[in-house]
């Protein structure tokens, strides 16, 4: 590490170093920073006063002659806590989770995003204050809000824009109503997509060497994330992944609900599969409920997931042969072995053979749990980044 470099290494960048695994001991803090042991030791100091790092198991001896093991340096994850939450168009799933991702407490319950912001916002508040008391937390150890949602969002802001899916939504300002139904002061609270939040999950937690994952979620509506170089994708006004939005240009019949014509989402996602189906006789409102019908395998969900796949993967050959990810995982109300299907037998005639040679193709891991487990991670993220780690350390210190 350059010295210019290393002047720069805070305990916010020490921080990010045991958090990372790139080094977990005093001696690999000291290569990697290039710092003086007394300057590492100074702001490992502040991390230990704070309780965000803790001292592990002895890593092995450091020299080919012996002696005494290093001590092994780890975030504490059970110092704080986050209140997470994945909201779809018929329910909602509220969580309590440490700062490593582990559940302390999980509710999951009917939640209509049709209903508008401040219902759902003040029935989310509730969940979030019940589980709280029913897992034993304070909430003062409550550091930060995390919410997922069927929609594009403007990050830095934490609204939604013109959400096809959720009326009433569109620029709400979502963070100052979460605190206000919370009434816990003023907490962070940090919006995303759901698609963003469950690929970013899935990558952290099952594919962390994968330099570009791909998830794409088809439910009520179709959406992709993508995650690269282990951060989120969101291009520029937080619209990167909308794949549901592109147009087919053989069903220009098919109404969308963002009002165009011939959009994927009018023709593939669970709420065209469910029209289609109570068309045929086999009454379905929802994704959830064409999810239903597939589990007990009836015909004509089943035919109708695998074509619905097929159209999807007419999209993906393009996606994936722009991405060139390692990965692509499919989740989502449809993410069964029909629509999966589907999707694998138009996209490797689609896509460029090179883009696909390397690729992993499947469904998702952490299943409806993706959401909210994104949500809390993003949130741990955001606050002990180097920057505003070190201005929250300042801030207890100071």
């Amino acid at each position: 590490m350059s010295p210019t470099t290393a002047s720069q290494a805070s305990a916010g960048h020490l921080l990010r170093l045991v958090r990372s695994g790139q080094a977990t001991t005093r001696g690999e803090l000291l290569r990697a920073t290039g710092l003086s042991r007394s300057t590492v030791g100074q702001r490992l100091d502040q991390l230990f006063r704070a309780g965000w790092i803790r001292e592990g198991v002895s890593a092995p001896a450091g020299t080919p002659n012996g002696g005494r093991p290093s001590v092994r340096l780890e975030f504490d994850g059970s110092h704080a806590v986050v209140l997470a939450a994945d909201l779809d168009t018929r329910h909602g799933r509220a969580a309590v989770l440490d700062l490593s991702g582990t559940v302390l407490a999980e509710h999951t319950g009917q939640l209509l995003i049709e209903d508008g912001p401040d219902p759902v916002l003040d029935q989310l508040g509730q969940w979030f204050i019940t589980l709280l008391k029913d897992s034993g937390t304070a909430p003062d150890t409550v550091c930060g809000v995390g919410l997922s949602v069927p929609g594009p969002v403007d990050w830095a802001s934490g609204r939604v824009v013109q959400p096809p899916i959720m009326p009433g939504w569109d620029r709400h300002p979502i963070p100052e109503g979460m605190r206000r139904s919370l009434g816990l002061g003023p907490l962070p609270v940090l919006v995303d997509n759901d698609a963003n939040l469950m690929a970013f999950a899935e990558q952290r937690t099952g594919h962390p060497d994968c330099a570009a994952l791909l998830l794409v979620k088809a439910s009520t509506g179709i959406g992709a994330g993508v995650v690269v170089g282990g951060e989120i994708y969101r291009g520029i006004d937080g619209g990167a992944g909308d794949i549901g939005h592109i147009r087919l240009h053989d069903r220009l019949d098919a109404l969308c609900m963002c009002g165009s014509h011939g959009c994927l989402a009018a023709v593939a996602s669970g709420r065209a599969l469910a029209r289609e189906l109570t068309a045929a006789g086999v009454p379905a409102a929802s994704g959830s409920d064409v999810r239903d019908r597939l589990a007990v395998g009836q015909p004509e969900a089943v035919r109708l997931a695998q074509q619905a796949g097929r159209r999807v993967g007419e999209v993906l050959g393009t996606v994936v042969t722009l991405l060139n990810p390692g990965v692509l995982l499919i989740a989502g109300d449809l993410a069964g072995t029909p629509f999966l299907t589907g999707v694998r037998e138009v996209l490797y005639q689609r896509a460029m053979p090179r883009t696909t040679a390397h690729l992993q193709v499947g469904t998702s891991a952490l299943g409806d749990r993706a959401g909210v487990l994104g949500a809390g991670a993003m949130v741990v993220e955001h606050l002990y980044a180097p920057g505003r780690a070190d201005a929250r350390l300042a801030a207890l210190h100071g």
